[in-house]
């Protein structure tokens, strides 16, 4: 199991950001960039929820099903459905809070549950560099956010 924590701050809007966290249209790719657009497909939707595959080349293709829900304010969970990799019960948590001044601070959380061997192999991985890897993703996303905001 691997358990991954990890912070950043950002000029753009809490409703700004849990908006990007929601996107499901195309343009979620220009903003995610650790999204495979070959895995990516978003099945049922409702107001406050979207069952969502997605995935990355990385370690061969690791894809996940999710189930995003946003009902609770300022927070968007996902919940991993099925997956090549990773156990249901796995999931993402981004808590999003307004910054004194203006922006937001993102709150990551992400938990891996090895399924197999592969997920074994990127569990172990991710306890050693995710805290690195997925701030930096996370970093990139909210300058992306930042950018498409001051256009």
């Amino acid at each position: 199991m691997a358990h991954v924590v990890t912070d950043a701050d950002t000029t753009a809007s809490p409703e700004r950001v849990i908006a990007a966290l929601t996107d499901f249209s195309p343009r979620r790719l220009e903003l995610w960039p650790n999204i495979d657009r070959n895995l990516y497909k978003v099945g049922e939707r409702g107001e406050r929820f979207a069952d969502v595959t997605e995935g990355s080349r990385a370690f061969g293709g690791i894809w996940e099903r999710g189930r995003y829900d946003w009902s609770q304010p300022g927070t968007v969970r996902i919940d991993v459905q099925d997956s090549n990799a990773f156990r249901p019960g796995s999931f993402w948590k981004y808590d999003v809070t307004p910054r004194d001044g203006g922006g937001s601070h993102v709150h990551m959380e992400l938990d891996r549950r090895p399924r197999n061997f592969k997920g074994a192999l990127v569990a172990a991985v991710l306890s050693l560099f995710g805290r690195q890897v997925f701030g930096k993703s996370l970093r990139e996303t909210l300058h992306r956010i930042e950018r498409s905001d001051a256009r």
